[in-house]
């Protein structure tokens, strides 16, 4: 009977260690398919997220493109309005020359006649007239200035400080004829003047493109 007792617990124990082992088998192929279908979803959603990646890239570039595009156009529409506003200034600087406007006596009857006939504050006529009585430095103050900013703006150097200068220089020639004068022909100038500073429209077409590429911090261009 011990025999027997014996023989049978060796049976059962084989058998107890078959299904174990046949348990640990089920379980390392559980896990086989489960990593093998952990990694074929990784791998799904790595190539998902590639190509949305390159789409949203794809789309990108065109619309990149385009705004760069817009951009380039409005520097060249500022550049254009630059080089108007340059050129008039030039223009007027000859034009007041072969008119004696830029002598002592030539600049003081402009300035007077705007006193007696413009509709300029009191102050501001009180300004012209401290101008007219020192016709001697005022005049040719004025013909380099009007020649300094036409060239300048001409050629697009120092575009910034030289456009927001004459804004106020066409600014207060607005100001002196107010009345002489239909009332948006100077002021569109003006505004033009303070579009072009704002809008650094010499690195359009300018010097100031070529100071840009080796000093793009600056505020002069």
């Amino acid at each position: 009977m011990d025999q027997n007792f014996i023989t049978g617990s060796r049976a059962r124990c084989q058998a107890g260690e078959r299904q174990a082992l046949s348990e640990r088998k089920t379980h390392d192929f559980a896990d086989e398919k489960i990593d093998a279908y952990r990694n074929f979803f990784s791998g799904v959603a790595s190539i998902r997220y590639e190509v949305a990646r390159f789409t949203m890239t794809t789309n990108a570039i065109p619309l990149r493109n385009q705004v760069t595009g817009t951009a380039r156009q409005a520097a060249n529409g500022l550049a254009i309005v630059r080089v108007t506003i340059g050129a008039m200034l030039v223009w007027v600087f000859f034009e007041n020359l072969g008119k004696g406007l830029y002598t002592p006596a030539g600049y003081a009857g402009l300035i007077n006649y705007y006193i007696q006939h413009s509709h300029s504050p009191a102050a501001w006529k009180a300004v012209m007239g401290l101008a007219a009585s020192h016709a001697a430095m005022a005049a040719p103050l004025q013909a380099v200035t009007e020649i300094s900013l036409g060239v300048l703006l001409v050629i697009g150097l120092l575009t910034r400080p030289a456009a927001f200068v004459a804004f106020l220089y066409l600014g207060s020639l607005w100001v002196s004829e107010w009345g002489t004068s239909w009332i948006w022909e100077l002021l569109v100038s003006v505004m033009a003047s303070l579009a072009v500073s704002v809008g650094s429209a010499g690195r359009a077409w300018g010097v100031d493109a070529w100071l840009a590429e080796r000093w793009p911090s600056s505020p002069w261009w």
